[in-house]
């Protein structure tokens, strides 16, 4: 039997004064800090899937928490402390309007608009003659605006800083925030038999200190190969092997969907949701390299409404 999932929350906490609801994560704002919980709704091709996957939301929580408190020494992060498996608390912070994405290895995105031929992405050069998933010389960050809707739009450190949306001088210091970050987590990675790809950074300010903030080092927010046989798959031109949540993509896939128009969402049966809980189960498990300990989900919504008020009184 599947242990309950967190769907979603609608809670009236003491002294909220506002709720945001994304695709994962309801954020409550309660006077100068954020509750950030993490639900057990998973999204794929930009569409919340129709059942919750039990555990993710700790899953991600935990692992976000993991690095935060692993990277306090390169910045500061707006995390204070997690009264729940599925909660953060911390502080609320202005956030800069722009992602910064920092990649490790020719991938993805910047694959595809390699192969198109293109040899800069977001201003900055990329070498001739690279294959899909080599390492560039050195990281680049090839950052993107934030978008209300739709899609995040790639965008140059010169046009951010003319057009006024990060000052020159917070920029830099977001730039060197980005590169320390993505060098500690390529260490972490590294130590646990992993490559670190790409993955992307938020910052925010309050009382004029810049802070990191949302979640780091997750497979939401990040991409991860396996180092164990990267070289030879290189060399001979293969797929490499990864750690994401690109199966659930793949399963859509195989079952007709791509989130287009006139497309139906496939059913989940029981046995695919429990298989993806343990898929994210291993990837805590991999990722931190600590063994996971599922959380008791008998009355979930009260556990956790209850450890939150619990935290703020």
């Amino acid at each position: 039997m599947l242990a309950q999932a967190l769907e979603g929350t609608d809670f009236t906490l003491p002294g909220q004064t506002a709720v945001y609801k994304g695709k994962v994560r309801d954020v409550y704002t309660i006077d100068d800090q954020l509750v950030m919980v993490a639900s057990d709704r998973i999204s794929a091709f930009d569409h919340i899937l129709p059942r919750a996957i039990p555990f993710k939301g700790q899953v991600l929580n935990q692992v976000a928490i993991h690095f935060l408190e692993a990277t306090r020494d390169i910045c500061p992060n707006w995390l204070h402390h997690s009264p729940d498996p599925n909660v953060a608390v911390g502080h609320a912070c202005e956030p800069y309007k722009v992602e910064m994405v920092i990649r490790g290895y020719l991938v993805g995105h910047a694959w595809r608009e390699y192969r198109a031929g293109k040899r800069m992405l977001c201003g900055v050069p990329m070498p001739d003659g690279m294959v899909e998933n080599q390492a560039f010389p050195s990281p680049i960050i090839t950052p993107a605006t934030k978008a209300e809707e739709g899609h995040d739009e790639d965008i140059s450190r010169e046009e951010i800083i003319a057009q006024g949306i990060v000052s020159e001088e917070d920029y830099v210091q977001l730039e060197q925030y980005t590169r320390a970050l993505f060098q500690r987590g390529t260490e972490m990675a590294a130590a646990q038999g992993l490559i670190l790809v790409d993955t992307k950074y938020e910052f925010g300010k309050k009382d004029g200190t810049i802070y990191l903030i949302d979640e780091i080092h997750t497979p939401d927010s990040s991409r991860y190969f396996y180092a164990d046989g990267y070289q030879e798959r290189l060399a001979q031109g293969e797929k490499q092997k990864h750690l994401s949540k690109e199966f659930v993509r793949e399963w859509l896939i195989a079952n007709g969907f791509q989130g287009l128009d006139g497309q139906t969402m496939p059913e989940m049966p029981d046995s695919f949701v429990e298989k993806v809980s343990n898929r994210y189960i291993e990837l805590y498990e991999q990722v931190t390299g600590k063994a996971f300990v599922k959380a008791e989900t008998t009355n979930l919504l009260e556990r956790v409404e209850q450890n939150i008020i619990s935290a703020l009184s």
